[in-house]
């Protein structure tokens, strides 16, 4: 039998002040597979340095963006879940601090056939902060069945709930519900709360896309699609249609 690959367990930090008026990120701490590096003024990327996560891993990203301060969130590259022994994990705790700012837009989780996956989202928003979220999932690499994965995401904003949410895939026959997926290949949503120019107070429905508006301030922009790019071209129209005012 060939020898079994030990589960990972690592936790990365990310961490902004202000100093003279400036955002600065003095607290950028990595553990492979999880590496962070700082690639502009207040913006960092995430860096895969080994094939992660694998069943059994549990990677942790947190987050803290401090009062007054801007922070850019992305990766230089796709997330390829694979399968391993046991479910594998990524788990995102998030605190944007009055005034501040979050973009979070890391590139799309591609769920690769046979592995089981779990990801969670803690964001928490004190007053006056906005954030920009984008979360893109592929149902599987070039021909292959997706995985299983679920995934929670809680937010909060000044203190109330903002966002509760669940995901589910790699059922054969959820997926292929006209209900749930309707055969598409990736989902994506978006959060945004609450930049002034989110000004759309109702629903918009496009072809694959849904602009909802929430009843604490902000717009969830909802997309589905046959691949990535398409993905990516209606969450985008989603976004501009948030910021469109009635």
């Amino acid at each position: 039998m060939p020898p079994t690959i030990p589960a990972l367990r690592a936790r990365a930090t990310v961490a902004t002040a202000l100093v003279a008026g400036r955002t600065a990120i003095p607290v950028l701490g990595s553990a492979p597979p999880l590496t962070l590096r700082q690639t502009g003024p207040h913006t960092v990327h995430l860096v895969s340095t080994a094939a992660a996560p694998l069943g059994g891993d549990v990677l942790e990203l947190d987050v803290d963006v401090a009062a007054g301060t801007t922070l850019e969130v992305g990766s230089v590259a796709a997330t390829v879940v694979l399968p391993g022994h046991g479910e594998s994990a990524m788990l995102v705790t998030a605190r944007v601090r009055a005034g501040a700012t979050l973009r979070f837009t890391p590139e799309p989780t591609v769920l690769a056939a046979g592995c089981s996956h779990r990801t969670g989202v803690r964001l928490v928003l004190e007053e006056d902060a906005r954030v920009f979220w984008r979360e893109e999932i592929v149902f599987g690499r070039y021909g292959e069945a997706p995985g299983r994965c679920r995934g929670r995401f809680d937010a909060t904003s000044g203190g109330r709930p903002l966002l509760r949410q669940e995901f589910a895939v790699g059922d054969p026959a959820l997926d292929a519900s006209p209900a749930v997926f309707a055969g598409a290949r990736c989902v994506g949503t978006t959060l945004m709360t609450p930049d002034p120019a989110v000004g759309r107070r109702e629903a918009v429905v496009g072809e694959g896309v849904a602009v909802l508006p929430l009843a604490g301030p902000g717009v969830l922009v909802s997309a589905l699609a046959a691949d990535a790019v398409e993905l990516r071209r209606r969450l985008a129209w989603g976004e501009s249609a948030a910021r469109t005012p009635l």
